[in-house]
């Protein structure tokens, strides 16, 4: 794992977003803001440094985006 200043900081930010959308899911009962939320938590912990974690973050958000833009 990487421990630089940058991968650090793409971690934080993945995984509050992660978390904000996790309270938010679990609060109106969302499945996908639920899920992906709850997958941008943990993303970070297997990511390799930051341009991985932010790549995986944003497909995630545009996974959500498609999902709710589909209907669930």
């Amino acid at each position: 794992m990487d421990f630089s200043a940058a991968s650090l900081f793409a971690s934080f930010v993945v995984s509050g977003v992660g978390y904000g959308f996790f309270t938010y899911g679990r609060k109106q009962q969302r499945w996908p803001q639920l899920i992906g939320g709850l997958i941008m938590m943990i993303e970070p912990y297997f990511g390799g440094g930051a341009v991985t974690t932010w790549s995986v973050g944003a497909a995630l958000a545009a996974g959500m985006v498609l999902a709710v833009r589909m209907g669930w």
